[in-house]
């Protein structure tokens, strides 16, 4: 339909999962893309994150449909490196209308006995991060004056509450905070900014063991299964994991003229977590 022609968008975490199934989401309706993505293991995490390959696996599917896609290997921990990289690829493609601040970590611990790196790890990612990528991208939005849309990842660990994300949850809270102070200051430049928080996504930062033994602590060695069953419980429609796609599709509409009205909201996609 390409009802985005014309228009950039900067997506973080976009080499695999949900930053590449946004990034191919805009690129359908014919949004150019700037792919940002880390491509390194941060120490950390207890599993296996994004390489370079991912992300030209992103670019190669864009660009098999015909978008147009500018890469950059940068970590949002990285405030020069976001703003030299965001920079470039906005001098190159000529504007920036929307940003989707998706990059993030999940390392599950124990909140009492969790090591410090491992807290400070999941905000300066998921929290601070979120933060430079803001002050990287927002700026090119207000100087050009059209107007455009930042949503920021956040998750339904702000309405569901679970043992053994303490340092994940605060990030994602914080991000709420951000959104809202940022929708209040930017609305007169019409730039919406808006949250919104999935449960659990089908992507490799929730199919992992630690996750499974969070989720049934009971058992020793949990198998996928095990995890599914239990997360089944956690909402109200017995449902299990989002598909990156579902997520897309409601950043497709938080970016579009038929949300021209949407600002400084959250929005749930919990299957009826935060009621069950």
């Amino acid at each position: 339909m390409n009802t985005l022609a014309g228009k950039v968008a900067c997506i973080t975490g976009a080499a695999r999962g949900q930053g590449r199934s946004h990034a191919l989401a805009l690129a359908q309706e014919g949004a150019a893309i700037i792919a940002l993505d880390i491509c390194e293991q941060v120490s950390t995490a207890p599993y296996s994150l994004a390489t370079e390959d991912d992300l030209a696996q992103t670019v190669a599917e864009i660009e098999a449909i015909g978008g147009r896609v500018i890469p950059a290997v940068v970590d949002v921990r990285d405030a020069e490196g976001l703003k030299s990289a965001v920079d470039g690829a906005v001098a190159e493609l000529g504007r920036l209308d929307i940003v989707v601040a998706n990059a993030g970590i999940s390392t599950p611990s124990p909140t009492l006995t969790m090591d410090e790196q491992v807290w400070q790890d999941t905000i300066d990612i998921n929290l601070t991060g979120a933060w430079k990528t803001c002050r990287a991208t927002i700026p090119h939005i207000v100087e050009a004056g059209r107007g455009g849309s930042v949503i920021l990842t956040s998750s339904a660990a702000t309405t569901m509450t679970s043992e053994n994300i303490a340092h994940y949850t605060a990030s994602k809270y914080g991000l709420v905070g951000l959104m809202k102070v940022l929708a209040k200051e930017l609305a007169p430049q019409n730039i919406r900014v808006n949250t919104i928080h999935p449960s659990g996504v089908q992507t490799p930062m929730i199919l992992n063991e630690p996750m499974y033994r969070l989720f049934r602590p009971d058992l020793e060695n949990p198998t996928r299964a095990d995890f599914e069953e239990s997360a089944r419980s956690h909402n109200a429609m017995g449902l299990f994991a989002l598909e990156p796609a579902q997520v897309s599709a409601l950043v497709l509409f938080l970016v579009s003229e038929a949300a021209r009205w949407v600002t400084g909201s959250t929005y749930a996609m919990d299957g009826g977590g935060s009621v069950s």
